[in-house]
């Protein structure tokens, strides 16, 4: 797949989410580039801003199979998994898959749910395989884990350890709409669900070829250098205790090759790295002083980002 293709797909999957979801291009856009890079999203916001149903608009968009399970204290590992069973008819075992055997799946409340179960998904996550009963099954492309948490509710509730985290490409903040956003969300909601009439407009043959393809973009040397940078600089932060790993570096660049097709271009630029630093970096920092460390996260990245050395425009183009 060319490249103006896949951008051509991105739009055609946004317009159709935007008939259902109001004012929100940027979190439909970090939604697609985590699709298209082969990742997975954690969407955190307090209840009712349209986590879950932006996860479903994007999900209907897409040809592809899609489950929701709601993470609760009591679920189990193999509640998301699966099971063997004994079919008594047939005096053998048989496998019946567990939800986790989808193309998109929506984690609700992931926090909610014990780490036990949490960490059930570390390896699905990771290495798009499940193992139940010693036997490794591997898990269809594309894959993508879609979590929501509320971050007020405190109390049953257990916190994403720092190794879970890390395993999500982007995390989002929804956000309250705008004052016209909320009349127009009243009024597109008032008589019926728009979710209910949406249809895919994106193949998963489609959304396959595009993850194959979007490594095609050019990113310099310089770019890798200051991608880098940004890295090391985390590390080195006085507020920060342990700071962004090689596999975040390799996050922020899938994530900013896709963003560059996002404006139509097919190599990278700073801007494309200054644009995805803070989705793709913020919540794999562990800072010194947690309890205050809201929104603290971001803005440590933004005073990395302006202590680093911008590349020139030079030789940001291939050849």
């Amino acid at each position: 797949m060319e490249l103006n293709q896949i951008k051509d797909l991105m739009q055609r999957v946004k317009e159709n989410i935007r008939k259902v979801i109001v004012g929100k291009d940027e979190i439909i856009d970090l939604l697609q580039i985590a699709l298209i890079s082969s990742g997975h999203v954690l969407l955190e916001d307090v209840p009712g801003t349209g986590k879950t149903l932006i996860a479903k608009a994007m999900a209907k968009s897409l040809d592809t199979s899609f489950k929701r399970i709601q993470f609760t204290p009591d679920l189990l590992p193999s509640d998301l998994s699966g099971i063997n069973f004994f079919n008594q008819k047939e005096s053998r075992f048989e496998f019946r898959p567990g939800p986790i055997f989808s193309n998109i799946l929506l984690a609700d409340e992931i926090n909610r749910a014990t780490p036990r179960t949490q960490s059930s998904l570390l390896e699905c996550m990771e290495e798009r395989q499940v193992t139940v009963d010693g036997e490794t099954r591997m898990l269809k492309r594309p894959f993508m884990v879609v979590a929501t948490q509320n971050p007020i509710d405190i109390q049953g509730t257990f916190p994403l350890p720092e190794a879970q985290l890390d395993r999500f490409l982007i995390k989002i903040r929804m956000g309250y709409p705008k004052t016209q956003e909320s009349v127009e969300i009243l009024k597109r909601f008032k008589e019926e669900n728009p979710l209910d009439k949406i249809e895919p407009v994106a193949s998963e043959k489609e959304i396959i070829d595009a993850q194959k393809s979007y490594s095609k973009v050019y990113v310099s040397d310089d770019i890798l250098k200051y991608i880098v940078d940004i890295a090391e600089k985390t590390r080195n932060h006085k507020d920060v205790i342990i700071g962004v790993s090689p596999r975040g570096s390799q996050a922020l660049l899938k994530a900013v090759q896709v963003y560059a097709i996002l404006k139509g271009r097919g190599y990278v630029e700073p801007d494309d790295v200054k644009a995805m630093a803070k989705p793709v970096l913020c919540h794999r920092l562990v800072l010194k002083n947690a309890i205050m460390a809201k929104g603290q996260a971001e803005i440590i990245i933004d005073q990395i980002l302006n202590e680093a050395v911008v590349p020139s425009e030079e030789n940001l183009h291939k050849g």
